[in-house]
């Protein structure tokens, strides 16, 4: 076997190795002992660590380090995935890890435990050919990118600040390829806000309004104003930002009667012009000229990040086209993940498989992806440490 054929068999049976364990977020379930024994074989330095918010399960995530000072590589993602829904409709089992028709089925394939297959076949390799190399390789791998993103990279790097081993630089293997490999590379994200809006009347017969005071009428006025606000309109990498609204409830169930209160559910995208306190103040200065009284509960699931283009998004760009022959688009499309929190410490983009099958039934990554994605991780490595690609 050749050392190609053996770097490609390597991402399969890892990837294949902890698509068997069903890490549902925050369950483990062993996928971090897949990881940690595949890199202590070649010679990582392993700190598995558990971190617990109050109210919710702990959570598990690895950080995995081989050298010594400069220049800190890092490749990060998640070995949590979302369920299976309805494990029937399946073509092939969620957690079997089978390969039919020269593709890899089951969940998490394609978000992300292959890229992180790749990612350990990648370093094996490199390190064949490059060791002894001056500098440090890691691997920050969370367990609760999906929900709720609490307890996991955003502690890793807490911890790594008091330990002086925060990254140089940071590659994520989150699918960013809508069809083909080597399409796009991520260079930020649009944050992301929840809002729980309720308006609050009172309840009465609808026959007699003049004993009531209907919150709906209400409501819309104030949806309607929120959805006329303008925030933007885009900048050179991020498209405008955008509020929708995804639920409108009042939780009644008579048709004569004139509900107590009523709740609606938006969510905000927004891009690198705003903070997430800029939308608030923004909403909040438009909904107060309705003279409306009103209450929105506000989560804030993520920052907007933006890494602009230089040095590492010309080297890993670079690496796709001498792997693939194709000059990635950089682009900032798509939800939230943990290069915002990665963002804060260091340079961080994102390039990973294809996103087409991700979260449904019958994920998957086809195996001359999986292959292309490990070669891409390899010449990405030989650019920052030996330059002899």
């Amino acid at each position: 076997m050749t050392e190609t054929d053996n770097r490609y068999a390597q991402a399969l049976k890892i990837t294949q190795d902890l698509i068997k364990c069903p890490s549902i977020t925050p369950k483990h379930e062993g996928v971090f002992d897949v990881v940690q024994s595949a890199l202590e074989n070649l010679g990582f330095e392993c700190h598995q660590m558990t971190f617990e918010e109050e109210g919710l399960d702990p959570v598990t995530n690895i950080f995995a380090k081989i050298g010594n000072g400069q220049p800190h590589f890092c490749f990060a993602g998640h070995l949590d995935v979302v369920p299976v829904g309805d494990a029937d409709a399946w073509t092939h089992p969620p957690f079997g890890g089978e390969v039919h028709d020269k593709t890899l089925y089951g969940r998490g394939t394609s978000d992300m435990k292959g890229a992180i297959g790749a990612f350990i076949a990648a370093v094996e390799s490199f390190l064949k050919q490059h060791h002894p190399f001056h500098g440090t390789i890691s691997l920050l791998i969370a367990g609760d990118e999906e929900d709720p993103l609490i307890a996991g990279t955003k502690h890793v790097l807490r911890w790594l600040d008091t330990q002086n081993l925060v990254p140089d630089m940071c590659v994520v293997g989150e699918p960013t390829n809508p069809n083909t490999l080597g399409e796009m590379i991520k260079i930020g994200r649009r944050g992301s806000l929840n809002g729980v809006l309720t308006v609050k009347g009172v309840e009465g017969h609808i026959a007699y309004p003049h004993l009531a005071d209907n919150p709906l009428p209400k409501m819309i006025d104030i949806l309607s104003t929120m959805k006329d606000i303008s925030f933007d309109e885009g900048s050179e990498f991020f498209q405008p930002t955008n509020l929708e609204i995804s639920s409108i409830d009042t939780g009644n169930t008579a048709n004569n009667v004139i509900p107590p209160a009523c709740h609606a559910v938006f969510n905000v995208r927004f891009n690198n012009l705003h903070s997430s306190q800029d939308i608030i103040n923004t909403i909040a200065k438009a909904v107060d000229k309705t003279g409306h009284k009103y209450h929105i509960n506000y989560q804030i699931t993520g920052e907007s990040f933006f890494t602009p283009p230089g040095d590492l998004s010309d080297l890993v760009a670079t690496a796709i086209k001498h792997t693939i022959g194709r000059r990635p688009d950089l682009t900032t499309t798509g939800g939230i993940s943990d290069a915002r929190f990665l963002s804060e410490y260091c340079p961080v983009v994102e390039f990973g498989g294809i996103s087409k099958s991700m979260h449904k039934t019958d994920e998957h990554i086809h195996l001359a992806d999986l292959n292309d994605l490990t070669d891409v991780y390899l010449n990405i490595l030989k650019h920052i440490f030996s330059r002899d690609v």
